[in-house]
């Protein structure tokens, strides 16, 4: 079952997606060369004590840490360590969430460490990125939950890789409802399988955290001995992006971004919803 929300469910929801906002700023800058995966928990944890948030990874099924910090080959599910330290040249991606009086956001971003970074990792995730907010403009009333993982899928095909060969969309991860729980019904995909139809109509109350994987070689993965940390199978570097995302009587509302989504949306033509919050 999908959990509709009300525009007052909405509103604790945006309060929960802008603590993950500022864990976002907070780490991108302490991301930088010498720091390790462990200082950015730790400067996750501050701001979540800073907004009297809780955090909703660390715990999560035994998750030891306040954020996942997947470094280079790693897609998801990175555990900070001290023993892991950014070096320049190295992209890492952060996933992070926070709870605010019941209620969840969810988002993630890839960052680069240092500089010299080679032009087809700044592609990777400009295109990981750029899909991600081809799914947010297509959360329409009307449409389906396929139609967000057709805009997904079609926007990072039609993108050409340098160095050709095609893109990898990582197959056993994707989306999710959010709301009172980080993960729920229904689960995205990133890409179109027809043995799963169409998916329920998105109306108004619907709420989804979109997060698209992509990796410049496999769309294959595996799970390190730790039984978190995934990895590409043939070692390629990869790219995560995720935001969590409402859709209301007046549109969309990118729950976890500062403006409400309302710069990147405005670029497909559409117009965010008002943020509740002002």
């Amino acid at each position: 079952m999908v959990q509709i929300k009300t525009p007052e469910q909405i509103a604790k929801m945006r309060a929960a997606g802008l603590v993950v906002a500022a864990i976002h700023a907070a780490t991108r800058e302490a991301a930088v060369p010498g720091a390790s995966t462990k200082d950015l928990d730790e400067v996750a944890r501050k701001v979540l004590a800073e907004h009297n948030a809780k955090p909703n990874f660390l715990g999560y099924g035994g998750f030891p840490a306040t954020i996942c910090t997947s470094v280079n080959d790693v897609v998801v599910h990175g555990i900070p360590s001290e023993d892991v330290v950014l070096k320049d040249g190295d992209i890492i991606s952060i996933d992070c969430g926070a709870i605010i009086d019941g209620w969840h956001g969810d988002a993630a971003y890839t960052a680069f460490v240092g500089s010299g970074h080679a032009p087809e990792l700044i592609e990777l995730s400009r295109v990981t990125e750029e899909s991600m907010w081809a799914g947010i403009a297509a959360m329409k009333q009307g449409n389906r939950l396929v139609d967000v993982s057709r805009a997904i899928e079609t926007y990072i095909r039609r993108q050409p890789k340098p160095g050709g060969g095609k893109y990898g969309i990582i197959e056993d991860y994707g989306g999710h409802g959010i709301g009172t729980e980080m993960h729920m019904d229904p689960h995205l995909l990133n890409y179109v399988d027809r043995r799963r139809g169409k998916g329920p109509k998105l109306v108004p109350g619907f709420c989804l955290a979109i997060e698209p994987m992509v990796s410049l070689g496999t769309p294959r993965t595996e799970v390190l001995s730790d039984d978190w940390t995934v990895i590409t199978t043939d070692g390629t570097w990869s790219s995560h992006w995720e935001h969590s995302v409402a859709l209301t009587e007046e549109g969309p509302l990118v729950l976890t971004s500062p403006d409400g989504g309302k710069a990147k949306l405005a670029e497909h033509g559409i117009t965010a919803a008002p943020d509740p919050l002002g």
